[in-house]
């Protein structure tokens, strides 16, 4: 039996990782639909009303939830073609703390950094295996312009120094791995009507999501080590 392109999106009980799912799942791909809730995750399936999606729990910093999905995976579709790091968390400034980077709260800051870096980092390499085996493999990481270094700003530091980071691990993976295979590119999604972008932000989750789903199907975008916003590359 043929088994359809396996894609994994974190973070896709909501937001743009669920867009992502979507879509993905309308374009035929099998998607593995990342929570860290995974009766949320059920629940964000089912809306999408597709066969194609399929709810797995995973926290991406827990070590168990990931060696646990790369094993399901394994058993189940034997590859994986397609990983979108789309899970993110943004809490400087929570409970009114300030988001200046001259009284940083660390703790904050570490937590980011290993959601938004760690995390990307420690479910690429556990999926590798399952991703080598794959002939056209996309990983795609969502980052921000609020880590980009051509026009770094103030303020929300643990957010802008774990897209930075984000950004450094896109282009040592597109370094070190087969750019014959491996198509490892990064982007900013812009300002999105999201939980996290608010309600007077600029696009909808379909135009947010544009480049993403481009830079995972298109074979124009078989590319690695690319910083992308609309499709276009942008300044690191």
């Amino acid at each position: 039996m043929t088994i359809s392109k396996v894609a994994l999106v974190t973070g896709g009980n909501r937001g743009m990782g669920l867009e992502t799912s979507r879509q993905l799942a309308a374009l035929g791909y099998r998607v593995l639909l990342g929570s860290r809730d995974l009766q949320a995750g059920e629940q964000a399936a089912a809306s999408i009303g597709s066969d194609n999606v399929e709810a797995v729990k995973l926290d991406v910093i827990s070590q168990s939830d990931i060696d646990a999905l790369a094993r399901h995976v394994d058993d189940r579709y034997g590859r994986l073609d397609v990983l979108v790091n789309n899970a993110g968390i943004m809490i400087d400034g929570d409970d009114g703390h300030s988001a200046s980077i001259c009284d940083a709260d660390i703790d904050r800051v570490e937590q980011t950094l290993r959601v938004n870096t760690l995390g990307p980092i420690m479910i690429i390499n556990a999926m590798l295996p399952l991703m080598q085996r794959a002939e056209d493999v996309r990983i795609i990481n969502i980052s921000s312009g609020m880590g980009q270094l051509f026009d770094m700003g103030g303020n929300y530091p643990g957010y802008r120094i774990s897209k930075t980071a984000l950004n450094a691990m896109t282009r040592i993976y597109a370094a070190e791995l087969d750019p014959g295979k491996f198509h490892v590119n990064t982007l900013c999604p812009g300002w999105v009507r999201t939980d996290m972008g608010g309600s007077n932000a600029d696009l909808s989750l379909e135009e947010g999501v544009d480049t993403t789903i481009w830079l995972a199907t298109a074979d124009e975008a078989r590319v690695s080590g690319g910083y992308f916003r609309k499709r276009e590359r942008i300044d690191w």
